[in-house]
């Protein structure tokens, strides 16, 4: 199976040099395979959020190595992260991340504007996308005139728009109705099973966690203990989360 993300013994201290420093991961190491559906959990101040961070190279490990397409990301400077970004991370928000001003269409096209792909391809692209994910009929509308559930699927296919290696999601059913959320869940595993795209979703939700295939459980910077669903149906699964969330908190 291709391994497609590699995080190898990855620290992260707060703090200069005179300062009381803040350990917020104390040696996490882990692998993502093609097509593989990932959900990191843990409470607040687990270090999940600083794992999100480093694996969308806005920040870099204190120690160890991440490799995404089998590439050192702490390697990449500048013009080379940006592209490198670009091309294999894509990234959902919680609060959508939309440019107002854009219209749906223009929102999707931005990351191959970015890059400097041919109008013409641009367009083709977010086409298709767009119908993957249900919007095509709103790519003329602006932001402010589309539901919650249409914002996200927007978001989606931004960041979906340039095929990348790695899906990320920061709690991208936190600001949905019960509805959308689930919605937005059940087109994620779908592009995961019928497309293989990899995701790595962060969460507090057991119900979005359940959509996972797998579900490492961060505590105190270290991952604590990790599930498997298995040939599990989601409902089982859901109550196996919630078992292990009961255990993190003891």
């Amino acid at each position: 199976m291709e391994t497609i993300v590699k995080i190898q013994d990855v620290k992260k201290v707060y703090g200069k040099k005179n300062e009381k420093k803040t350990e917020a991961l104390k040696g996490i190491s882990f692998e993502v395979n093609k097509g593989e559906f990932i959900g990191i959990m843990g409470a607040s101040g687990s270090g999940k959020s600083t794992l999100l961070n480093l694996l969308s190279t806005l920040d870099n490990p204190t120690e160890g190595n991440i490799l995404i397409n089998q590439k050192d990301v702490s390697t990449l400077k500048g013009n080379r992260l940006a592209d490198f970004r670009g091309k294999e991370i894509g990234f959902i928000f919680q609060d959508f991340n939309l440019l107002e001003n854009l219209t749906a269409a223009e929102n999707i096209a931005v990351p191959l504007s970015l890059q400097g792909v041919k109008p013409k391809i641009i367009k083709r692209e977010v086409q298709k996308i767009a119908q993957r994910l249900s919007i095509d009929h709103i790519l003329d509308s602006y932001p402010t005139a589309i539901s919650g559930g249409q914002k996200q699927r927007v978001a989606a296919a931004r960041a979906l728009v340039t095929q990348p290696t790695i899906l990320l999601g920061d709690e991208p059913t936190g600001a949905l109705d019960s509805k959308s959320a689930k919605d937005l869940l059940d087109t994620m595993e779908e592009l995961n099973r019928e497309d293989q795209v990899s995701i790595l979703l962060v969460t507090h939700d057991p119900l979005s966690a359940s959509y996972c295939q797998r579900i490492l459980f961060i505590k105190d910077g270290v991952i604590y203990q990790q599930i498997q669903r298995g040939e599990k149906n989601r409902e089982i699964f859901y109550r196996d989360i919630l078992s292990a969330l009961g255990n993190l908190e003891q």
